[in-house]
């Protein structure tokens, strides 16, 4: 065949790209298993991190086979339903409504008291964040918090997942003093609320802010039958 035809040229391009993409196909089947084990300690760390217990790639498994010493699913009446927690996909259970919702529940032993670890998931400017929110056993004081995101702008929103921003979270409160479920304001400069029930939200950083409240209302308001449950 004359290698400078048309014809040859479409099919040498055809073979080419079947070719690539077989290659790539076969790479990413091979490496799916790895990636999967990636994703599973990265949550591992993050579950760990809200109760600040600090995990690397290497030992995450095992601080999380020590330290969460139970696992499970209640639904938005605080009972507790068929299910492993950690393997449920919460973007599919917030397009359900609340009703509906599998809520996990991770309990974490920290000095001889347990914490009770709940995943967040909401958006925020360009895209979703997520995070791990720890509570003390009165099922209503904050011990930890640890944010993500997918891709909030540096030095602004992305701010949402340092020290400086998740620290001041400890020993805030979600229930006011007469009992009334309030969640906790992320707040703007201009905003005031009482102090128990606020952080400082990101200068700059203010929709990326509102969506990480917004994210804390919504989904802890969906377990305040299982605090009530476990006051």
């Amino acid at each position: 065949m004359d290698s400078n035809s048309n014809v040859y040229t479409f099919i040498y391009a055809s073979v080419m790209v079947i070719l690539v993409a077989a290659i790539l196909s076969i790479t990413a089947i091979n490496l799916k298993p790895l990636q999967d084990k990636n994703i599973e300690v990265e949550k591992k760390k993050n579950i760990l991190a809200s109760v600040s217990i600090p995990a690397t790639a290497e030992n995450a498994e095992k601080l999380y086979a020590e330290k969460i010493v139970n696992s499970y699913i209640v639904n938005s009446k605080g009972e507790k339903v068929d299910g492993d927690a950690f393997v449920v996909d919460l973007k599919k259970e917030r397009a359900k409504p609340v009703s509906e919702q599998n809520l996990p529940v991770f309990e974490c032993e920290v000095d001889g008291s347990v914490k009770y670890i709940l995943p967040l998931r909401g958006s925020g400017l360009w895209g979703p964040i997520w995070g791990y929110i720890s509570l003390e056993n009165d099922m209503n004081t904050v011990y930890g918090a640890n944010f993500d995101h997918e891709g909030e702008t540096p030095g602004l929103g992305a701010e949402i997942s340092t020290d400086m921003f998740e620290v001041p979270f400890k020993g805030k409160k979600l229930f006011d003093q007469a009992g009334k479920f309030v969640s906790i304001l992320v707040a703007k400069a201009n905003e005031s609320a009482p102090e128990q029930h606020k952080v400082d939200g990101i200068s700059g950083g203010t929709i990326t802010s509102k969506g990480l409240e917004k994210m804390l209302l919504d989904d802890l308001s969906a377990y305040e039958a299982f605090f009530n449950s476990k006051k």
